[in-house]
């Protein structure tokens, strides 16, 4: 007879060795395939930004190979349409009757490829999903498979023929994780790989060895992860130290502050522990609160950023003992 504990420990052996069957395909990038799996914990988006050619699509395609889920990408375009993302009634000649094709929205996990790539009006087609889990067409809700996951990549230095992602749709994001360009030795490793042979392109060698019966332990258990009022208060400080900043115009929500303590529990019960900690939260505030913020044009032209903002108030907001 299994207990909530033995499922949670099995979850937990589960999502290891996800990160380890992704670790196959993917070279270094560990910080980022963690974030990931903290927001299929907690049932949260993720925007992937770093510059072409880090494996960010490969590390999604890879991803979702380890999981017993339903996968689909969209290649975000100029002239995509929010009924190629959504879906869209056809009609049928046949019944006389429109139909509901679902769109490729209609998934576990999608990847969103180059986001910022496509127009406004069709990337606001995502908000309802996002948020709602759900797409209205004609006035007719019809309710996304459970889970449902976005990852959406972009780059963060090509600017031509893109349209940046307003600050709602950014805020429907739980972490904004950047790829980074591999160090020496890993990038060695990459070239040591394809000179063996390795195709990214297939991955028939990743096996599934993580079930939506495992993300559902493991949010059952991420839920049961106490956070004392102590522990409340710094995320609200942090939070509220934002708000005031000089260098922003733009602070973090109360939906940031939630965000922060959601990631910050599934930290804290990946690494063991059924108890959120300060350093828990300095942890997790750069990748669930960097793309919640807004510069001061005064600010970039002195070269601020936000990790660099957000480093500078966690250093200065008082932590609990």
């Amino acid at each position: 007879m299994t207990t909530p504990e033995s499922d949670a420990d099995a979850a937990r052996e589960a999502l290891a060795a996800l990160r380890a069957e992704v670790a196959k395909a993917v070279v270094g990038q560990d910080p980022v395939v963690t974030g990931l799996v903290i927001a299929l914990l907690c049932r949260g988006h993720v925007l992937l930004e770093g510059v072409p050619g880090v494996a960010k699509t490969l590390l999604v395609r890879t991803l979702s190979a380890t999981l017993a889920l339903d996968f689909k990408r969209v290649q975000f375009t100029p002239d995509l349409m929010p009924g190629d993302v959504t879906g869209s009634l056809v009609y049928d000649a046949r019944t006389a009757e429109f139909e509901f094709h679902e769109g490729p929205v209609f998934t576990n996990l999608l990847l969103a490829d180059e986001i910022n790539r496509t127009p406004p009006k069709t990337q606001a087609a995502l908000l309802e999903a996002m948020e709602e889990r759900q797409v209205s067409v004609e006035g007719t809700a019809r309710a996304l498979p459970d889970p449902f996951i976005v990852v959406a990549t972009q780059n963060p230095v090509e600017y031509e023929g893109t349209y940046q992602l307003p600050e709602a749709q950014l805020d429907r994001f739980l972490l904004k994780l950047t790829v980074p360009l591999p160090p020496r030795e890993q990038e060695i490793a990459v070239l040591e790989r394809h000179a063996l042979g390795f195709d990214p392109r297939d991955l028939t060698e990743i096996k599934p060895v993580a079930s939506a019966a495992d993300l559902a332990a493991g949010r059952r258990a991420v839920a049961r992860v106490h956070a004392s009022a102590e522990v409340l208060g710094y995320i609200v400080d942090v939070a509220r130290a934002t708000r005031q900043s000089p260098s922003l115009q733009l602070g973090v929500s109360p939906r940031g502050a939630t965000a922060l303590l959601a990631a910050a529990r599934a930290w804290a019960w990946l690494s063991g522990r059924t108890y959120v900690t300060p350093d828990d939260v300095k942890a997790l505030a750069r990748p669930a609160l960097r793309h919640r913020v807004g510069l001061r044009p005064e600010a970039e032209l002195e070269g601020a950023t936000p990790d660099g903002i957000l480093e500078g108030i966690l250093a200065a907001v008082p932590v609990p003992r």
